[in-house]
């Protein structure tokens, strides 16, 4: 079971090219007790950081120069093994809600931000990657239960 203390313990990435969303994401964050939380003003190092941490919720910035967002999640695409994007999508602009979504974010944050709007849609986001994990974990343990049981029949069966 997934405690409050779990979720506060997500590794979160922020992605922002302007340093202030960054800081005020990070210290609204922080001061909700979440404590692995990375940022990064660089869309470009955003897969790798993914490789190497794992993170269970990334809030990226759709607007960025260079490679933005959607680029960003095209990526992240590629090298999720099971197709789920831990993405929390960051946006001024209503239209680009629904081509988000549709590109494989989770759910939206609307700018300006909202402090208790931020924190509801990071924790549920959290709470549903770690359940989903969770899951994912006992399926595995019950299959490797199965076939040790499947194992130990055939032994039996070729011992009459």
């Amino acid at each position: 079971m997934i405690s409050p203390t779990d979720i506060l313990h997500g590794k979160v990435l922020i992605v922002d090219d302007l340093e202030a969303n960054t800081l005020l994401l990070e210290r609204m964050l922080r001061g909700a007790g979440y404590v692995a939380i990375t940022s990064t003003m660089n869309p470009g190092e955003v897969c790798a950081l993914h490789l190497k941490n794992h993170y269970d919720l990334i809030l990226l910035d759709l607007q960025m120069p260079g490679m933005d967002g959607f680029h960003v999640m095209e990526e992240l695409r590629t090298i999720e093994p099971n197709g789920y994007l831990p993405v929390l999508v960051i946006t001024a602009q209503p239209d680009h809600k629904l081509r988000a979504l549709k590109a494989g974010a989770k759910d939206f944050i609307s700018k300006p931000f909202d402090l208790a709007d931020v924190l509801a849609r990071v924790n549920n986001m959290l709470e549903v990657r770690l359940l989903h994990m969770e899951a994912k974990n006992y399926s595995k343990t019950l299959e490797q239960k199965i076939q040790e049981v499947e194992a130990s029949r055939a032994l039996i069966v070729r011992g009459n």
